[in-house]
Order: structure tokens, then sequence, then C-alpha cells
């Protein structure tokens, strides 16, 4: 018997729930089995009430095995339950302050089952899960799950509307010149460019036509942005360098102005100079790019090529890069095909567009081993003090990357070879479809104050918990006055702390406050 209810690991992305179960079954846990199938899996619990301070209390379930037997029975319904992702071993009974609480452990669901839906009607009876709960999906997180647990990737699709004219020749004939320059004498090169793109992907045989046409991916990779949004209505590209806090960009390239191609490989190699131009290296070219190319430059060129291929194209807001003097910022629209965990990890890769990716990898960009994001981690750690930040959010579902930069020295002084202490990498996945406090919370904990203060963020955290030893809760405008910093960098400070699981959040918006972990 035990005394407590440890669902730790469960805690980051509300991932839990907790129902009394005091008339069997609640109704609602079918809404909670969809939801966390659909996001990121989580942990019921039956016969526990949580409190507004998201502490427990164990009400317990008299007779836990009839209510097991039914729960398989439901579960096991394709009439109510689109599929069963359960084994033995996720539901469960434990004995916790002398009574019976059954716990259900839902993984999350691998993409080909996805949706995971109710009472055999997926518009309605599909849930998501966020900050604040359950949800029901729209029709646009719907598309989105069906696109994905296709077997092929989704950027092999032949379009048949389209021919080899939607194809920007100068992006094609550049495409070659650095595949040349890499493989030289390939069998390729003799190849005129049709064959070359059929070999590569761009085109496709149909079976309708018995032509080829354009791939998916072709088109996103070398066809003119007018080409591209027949297909793809919601495509854009946007970069945007912010260094004054007076104009809106120092420097903008979009899509759609007209002035150049709007295809992926262009803007690639128009952004990826821009994005590192100012990391010092010392000068030496060989081939496509500096032999002495530092693990900062590569870091920063395969999140751009990760926001790049893991995009779903289909979705709403476009793929947005900015640069700011202190942290890159890379989105792309569609979530992660794979847990966090495993993306962290390394060894596992399910890329959105995997042809595309092929296409990069042949001219020597990008990671085509699952090793992209542990590499950027492990460069991050290395050289920086901060913290790579991934933040996915749903309706629309966008993955953001944010690389910090600002702990390590100004802009134009950074250089590889300067050692740093390193930090523990922290990744949040918050999937919310709040679009204010919420998710600017979480990406505060890599935002860089505009105090002048130049007081360390440890004496910070220090004088925090302090605060918070008097066991009540405090807002953020409050412990700014306390501090004497701004509501901005108390409020990442905070939220570092709320990640160490040293403080814990309470309710939600502009209401919400915070109080000390009970121990």
């Amino acid at each position: 018997m035990t005394n407590t209810i440890d669902i730790t690991q469960f805690r980051e992305g509300n991932r839990y729930e907790a129902k009394l179960a005091k008339g069997g079954l609640p109704n609602s846990i079918w809404e909670t089995y969809s939801a966390f199938a659909n996001t990121d899996g989580g942990l019921i619990l039956l016969g526990v009430k949580e409190n507004k301070d998201h502490s427990f209390t164990v009400e317990g379930v008299d007779n836990p095995e009839p209510l097991i037997k039914n729960f398989w029975d439901i579960v096991n319904n394709q009439n109510k339950v689109s599929i069963n992702l359960l084994l033995d071993k996720h539901v469960y009974t434990k004995e916790i302050e002398g009574k019976q609480v059954i716990f259900i452990e839902v993984p999350r669901a691998e993409r080909q089952f996805r949706p995971v839906y109710l009472n055999k009607d997926v518009f309605s009876g599909t849930y998501h899960r966020n900050g604040e709960g359950d949800y029901h999906c729209t029709k646009e997180d719907i598309s989105e799950m069906f696109r994905d647990a296709t077997v092929a990737s989704t950027d092999t699709k032949v379009l048949t509307d389209m021919d080899e004219s939607v194809f920007c020749k100068d992006s094609v004939n550049a495409y070659r010149n650095r595949f040349r320059s890499l493989h030289v004498n390939h069998v390729w090169d003799s190849l005129d460019d049709t064959d070359f793109l059929r070999k590569i992907g761009a085109l496709g045989l149909s079976s309708e036509t018995g032509k080829l046409h354009p791939t998916a991916a072709g088109l996103i990779m070398f066809g003119y942005e007018y080409e591209i949004v027949r297909e793809f209505t919601q495509y854009f590209l946007d970069y945007q360098e912010k260094f004054d806090s007076k104009i809106r960009w120092s420097d903008r390239v979009v899509s759609s102005s007209g002035e150049w191609s709007g295809n992926i490989f262009d803007f690639f190699f128009k952004i990826a100079t821009k994005l590192t131009e100012d990391i010092k290296r010392p000068f030496k070219l060989e081939g496509m790019f500096r032999v002495d190319d530092t693990p900062i430059h590569k870091a920063i060129r395969e999140a751009f090529v990760n926001t790049l291929v893991n995009a779903d194209y289909y979705g709403r807001q476009g793929i947005v890069i900015q640069k700011y003097p202190d942290k890159f910022v890379f989105e792309n629209p569609g979530s992660f095909r794979i847990p966090l965990k495993e993306a962290f990890d390394g060894g596992t890769s399910d890329p959105r567009n995997a042809t595309i990716l092929k296409m990069f990898s042949m001219i020597d960009i990008g990671e085509r081993a699952g090793s992209g994001i542990p590499g950027i981690v492990s460069v991050w750690e290395e050289n920086f003090k901060s913290k790579p930040v991934y933040v996915q959010t749903s309706n629309p579902s966008r993955v953001k990357t944010v690389l910090d930069i600002s702990a390590f020295v100004q802009r134009d002084e950074i250089s590889s070879d300067k050692p740093s202490d390193k930090t523990e990498f922290q990744a949040i996945n918050q999937v919310s479809s709040d679009k204010s406090s919420d998710k600017n919370e979480i990406q505060a904990i890599n935002e860089v104050s505009s105090d002048k203060s130049n007081q360390k963020q440890e004496d910070v955290e220090k004088e925090l918990i302090a605060i918070f030893e008097d066991k009540q809760t405090h807002s953020i405008s409050e412990l700014a006055k306390i501090v004497g910093l701004s509501s901005t960098r108390t409020r990442a400070i905070v939220s570092n702390l709320v990640s160490k699981e040293i403080v814990i959040a309470i309710g939600a918006n502009k209401n919400r406050t915070y109080k000390i972990r009970k121990t």
C-alpha cells in the first residue's frame, strides 16, 4: 500500500485526468481516451478527485473489478471506440490510503491509427488534449491526422493536372550544379533534366495518365510559387530579421513577392547565409561549404532543414523563420509525427516529407538517420548557456523551435571555440489552442529580458524560492514588484522554476498564479 499518487511523468503537457467514478464509468472517460491517444498519451485515474491546487483527494472505487471489466468491454467495442490501444499492463489497481484506485495508462496512438474517435463518427467523435483538457478536433486537425496516417510519404503524391513546366528552370540547374560538385562523375550527370528529376523523386509516373507529372515534393522543391499554391493553397514562406524594436523587421523575404521563384530550394539558399552570416569563422572554402564550417552553423542549418522537411504544406500560416539579435526561431505547420522524447533521443526518423529530405541529403544538407535534433541539442549544450526549446501547439497544429544565443555573448562576438557550461536540454510539448499567456509563458523560458539589470538568474531564482516558501500563491506582477524586475523576465525565470518542478502553475491565462510544489 502507498499513500501517494506519483504522476510525475504525466504532469508535463497536462497528460493526466482524475475522475471520481462513483456511479460507474464516467461517460467523459472516452473523450479523454480519444484525446490522450491523439496527442501524447496520458494517465486516467478513477476514484480520485483533483483539487484546485492540483493536489489529489483519494475517494477510491468500492468494487473495481466490475468497473474494469466494463471498461475492457467498451474499449474493445468498435461501435464506441475506433481502436483499442491498450494491453493488460495498461490497466491496473493500486491501494492508496487504504482505498482502491484504478490506473489506466493510454499510450499515444501510432500515426497509422490516428485519428482515434468515438461512436463511429470521426468528425464529432475525435478529441485532442491541450493545457485545459479535452477538446473537439476541427476538420483541419482531422485532415492532418488522415494525411499523416498514410504509409507512403505525403510528398510522393503525383499531381496529374501539372507538367514539368511548373518547375523553375534556374532552380533545377542550381540543384544539378550542386549535385555535380558533390558527386563527381555520377551516372546521373549525363541524364537530361526529365530523367534526372524522375530519379530524385521530383517527377512521378501516373497510373492514370501513363505520363510523368510533378510530385508534391518536386513542386514544393522546384516549382514557381504561383504554381505551388494551386495544390497547397496555404503555402507561404516568410523570413524576418528583427534587429530594431522600432520597426517591424530589418529584412524580410517572402515567397509571394514575385521577385524570385518562391520554392523551398531557393528559399533555403537565400536564407541559410542570412541566418549564419554574423557567426564568425575562418575563411576557407572547399566545394559547397567551408571546410571549417562550425558545429553552430551546421546546427542552425539543420534546424532550418527540419522545418522545411517536416512542414505540413496543406496547413495554415506557412513557414516562418525569424532572426533576432538573441535567438533564432523556426516555425512550421504540422505537429510532431513521433513522440518528442523519441525525437530527442535520436535513432528514430519519420519525416513528413521524406522525398524532400532525400533531395536535400543528396546535396549534403540534412540528416537522414534520426540524429538531427540530438545533434542540435548537443551543439547548444556545448556552446551556449541556453536551452533549445520545442513548442508544439494546436488549432492550428504548429511546431516552433527556438535556438537562444542570448546567454552566451553578444551576437557579433559569437565564436564556436569558446567554452561554456553544459546545460540540461529541456523540450516542452505544450499542446494548446490558446494563443496568449499559456504559449507565451512556455516560450518565455528562453526569452531574453530587455532589463538593464545585471542580476544573475540563479540569484533571482533563489530569491523567488524564498518568497514561495510562505506557501501562498503569487502572480507574476506581484513577484516582479518584489524582485524589482520586469514582468517579462520574471515570467521567464518563474517558468524555468516550473520546468524544474520546484514551482507549480495554478489556473490559466491572465488569472494564473504560482506556488511552491509540495514535497
